[in-house]
């Protein structure tokens, strides 16, 4: 199933479970009668329009069930929140393409193509509901089919969540004994990667869940949580003249790519030779130590120029840096300490 554009994403959110118009879609589609039905109105979806009645309306889902009885399409106006026309005849221009067959669903196609207003047909032999967005054909699901491939995805999102925590743990057990690699950080980009193109699976299936998507949203955002501070910290640990960790290129990349390390490292800026030794600033590493502002720790990474030159450094030589109290300094020894030990014992399983 293919990720939604940002457009068919605003269209299905209209249609969700839990709102009016979603309400009168089922209503239809229980009836077993058709409809075709444009969620918006401007004047060139009025120069398509012949026939039918002006009625302006408060919209309510009953009122919808009803005149789909009718011939015609239906107009709603921006808002969703009145009915303007009903029993329209719409007579877009037969030389868009398109690959329907159902003059309903080719109508809708040719009108979401021509004019982008987004239109919604339900089929009266399928009982399916249909939306048309730009270019796009989207089939809604019914809640029970989406619930049930949010909770596969959040399944296997969640086991690669498990993966990145420990390839980031070995990462940093590396990076504490100089001993980081092209290959160790591109292990890491791997997962972020798979994990942003689950996150935004995940998404797509809260939008068109609407209301019945609160559980997954909540389980989404506990997965992903600390994500993005990790994939920044990344980048600005690998930013040097030699490398430049750019994770968002990886986008590029097909599935199949994304198995093979040596060419996530190429696209993402670290070369080909998985092999080659690294060197991190030591930015992610200094955000795990707590209470350290942020501008300190950007102040101790310009300073010592290196995770390690932190590590080498004194008590005396952290005093040095500006913003620099002895109780950061204290703070940052502890913290360096904490983090040697924990690579030791990383290293030993």
């Amino acid at each position: 199933m293919s990720v939604p554009s940002t457009r068919l994403n605003r269209a299905l959110g209209l249609i969700a479970p839990g709102t009016a118009v979603r309400d009168g879609l089922d209503r239809i589609v229980h009836g077993r009668t058709g409809a075709l039905v444009t969620l918006g109105n401007n004047a060139r979806l009025q120069a398509l329009s012949t026939g039918g009645f002006a009625i302006d309306v408060p919209f309510s889902a009953t009122a919808l069930r009803e005149l789909a009885k009718m011939d015609g399409a239906i107009i709603l106006n921006d808002a969703l929140d009145r009915i303007l026309f009903a029993g329209v005849h719409l007579m877009p221009d037969a030389a868009v393409e398109t690959t329907e067959t159902g003059t309903r669903h080719r109508t809708a196609d040719r009108v979401a193509r021509q004019i982008g207003v987004p239109t919604v047909t339900v089929s009266a032999s399928m009982s399916t509901i249909s939306l048309f967005v730009d270019d796009t054909r989207w089939t809604v699901q019914r809640p029970e089919q989406l619930l049930a491939r949010a909770n596969q995805a959040l399944a296997t999102l969640s086991r690669y969540q498990e993966r990145l925590a420990e390839a980031t743990a070995r990462l940093s057990a590396a990076e504490v004994q100089d001993t980081a690699t092209v290959r160790d950080v591109a292990v890491i980009a791997q997962r972020l990667e798979m994990v942003r193109r689950l996150q935004n699976e995940v998404n797509g299936y809260t939008i068109e869940l609407g209301t019945d998507g609160r559980l997954v949203r909540l389980q989404l955002q506990e997965l992903v949580a600390g994500l993005d501070e990790l994939a920044t910290g990344l980048e600005r640990d690998y930013c040097g003249e030699k490398v430049g960790l750019r994770l968002a290129r990886l986008a590029e990349l097909d599935t199949d790519d994304l198995a093979h390390p040596a060419l996530i490292a190429q696209a993402c800026g670290l070369g080909d030779d998985v092999g080659r030794r690294l060197s991190p600033l030591g930015h992610r590493q200094l955000a795990q130590i707590g209470r350290l502002p942020a501008s300190v720790a950007d102040a101790l990474v310009n300073h010592f120029g290196s995770l390690q030159g932190l590590f080498g450094a004194s008590t005396a030589d952290l005093l040095g840096v500006d913003g620099v109290d002895y109780r950061i300094a204290r703070t940052v020894r502890e913290g360096l300490i904490r983090l040697a030990e924990s690579a030791y014992s990383e290293r030993l399983n």
